[in-house]
């Protein structure tokens, strides 16, 4: 089972992949909306902000989030570090609610592309 650190460390590696990435994928990155991250095993959530194609301020707090994030994201913090190191596919992770992506049409439309 994966620990905090590990977690908040393949949330930092997302975000440094984000920064550096182009076209489409940057594009996609660069909303500007609250973002929280469940992990569910841990009973711990990551609050943060995607902005200008990273995430920024990221801090923890115990269970859930204390408030609605515009996306959000659910899953056990060892799929959270296999879709960070490429070893587990975002969209069959989704479709067999392993992982968990809440956010408006909008978003969704938008995120597709990182997905």
């Amino acid at each position: 089972m994966a620990t905090p650190d590990q977690c908040r460390a393949a949330l930092d590696r997302l975000a440094q992949n984000m920064s550096s990435a182009d076209g489409d994928v940057r594009s996609a990155a660069a909303l500007d909306r609250s973002l929280s991250c469940r992990i569910t095993d841990l009973d711990i959530t990551f609050l943060g902000r995607l902005a200008d194609g990273t995430i920024r301020d990221v801090t923890s707090v115990p269970g859930p989030p204390p408030q609605k994030a515009e996306i959000r994201l659910s899953m056990a913090g060892d799929d959270l570090i296999a879709l960070v190191d490429g070893e587990l596919n975002f969209a069959k992770a989704w479709g067999s609610g392993r992982v968990k992506l809440e956010a408006g049409l909008r978003d969704l439309l938008r995120l597709r592309t990182l997905l």
